[in-house]
């Protein structure tokens, strides 16, 4: 005589070492995510234009925008260790490392410009990188920075941002050495491109 299986309920089973209690250590510090600091921060590091490129994007992938926002400027953002500059200079490094994504690079020399960084100062961040990652990457970080220097010529930093700088920079220069320079990178780009650079 075949007797019936006993239930599942009251059958014991072993933990499940992937349930979410047993996946997060106890010790594990949480990552704080702060949505308003975040969009406060956004509008401070890039000013109305996020608003439109935010509804833009939330129209073609909801939620997504909120994301980042949350996550990047209400999180990685708010981190300690690092002044809001500093995280800029890592940014124009790292989209000018990675090329392909000049939008961001450019809305991050933007941003460098809105929170006190001089246009020399983001013009040596890309030329520093050359023998890291590459001339031909170095100039197209600059031919970005160039072109952005040209629609903003009159980025002022925003009185937040100023106070959240902590790092002495040299003096900042003139407006027409800014342009001086400016045209030096395409004089130099031209002269490149005839050499076949």
């Amino acid at each position: 005589m075949t007797t019936a299986p006993e239930s599942l309920a009251s059958q014991s089973f072993a933990p499940d070492p992937l349930a979410p209690e047993s996946l997060v250590p106890a010790d594990l510090a949480p990552a704080p995510l702060d949505r308003e600091a975040g969009y406060a921060l956004l509008a401070d590091l890039a000013g109305p234009a996020a608003v439109s490129t935010l509804a833009g994007l939330d129209g073609l992938a909801p939620g997504f925008a909120d994301w980042i926002v949350t996550a990047l400027f209400g999180g990685t953002y708010q981190r300690p260790g690092l002044a809001l500059r500093d995280r800029q200079v890592a940014n124009l490094a790292a989209l000018t490392a990675l090329g392909g994504v000049e939008p961001q690079l450019a809305d991050h020399v933007r941003n460098s410009l809105r929170i006190g960084m001089t246009r020399e100062e983001i013009t040596e961040v890309i030329v520093h990188l050359a023998p890291y990652v590459g001339v031909p990457k170095a100039l197209a970080g600059l031919r970005v920075a160039t072109a952005t220097f040209a629609e903003a010529p009159q980025a002022q930093p925003t009185q937040r941002s100023q106070a959240v700088q902590t790092v002495e920079t040299p003096q900042a220069a003139s407006p027409a050495q800014d342009q001086d320079q400016g045209q030096d990178i395409a004089q130099g780009q031209d002269l490149q491109r005839e050499a076949g650079a």
